[in-house]
């Protein structure tokens, strides 16, 4: 399996396991995870040169990074 996929499927099972802490309210996990799973579809938007991805996630990490702040 090639990196680029490798680092697409991680971001991609981190995602959906953050997505599962917030259906189920395990805070500030899912933040967390939520986090990590934006941050590597960035780093994967740029390996593959695609800016609507980086945009997008990079929007995301801010915004949940914002979340993180107000729990500390």
């Amino acid at each position: 399996m090639k990196m680029n996929d490798m680092i697409k499927w991680i971001a991609t099972c981190i995602t959906l396991i953050g997505s599962l802490c917030v259906a189920l309210s395990i805070d500030p996990l899912n933040v967390i995870l939520l986090n990590i799973g934006a941050a590597l579809f960035i780093l994967w938007g740029i390996r593959i040169r695609e800016s609507a991805i980086v945009t997008v996630n990079s929007g995301i990490l801010a915004i949940y990074l914002f979340g993180l702040l107000l729990r500390i």
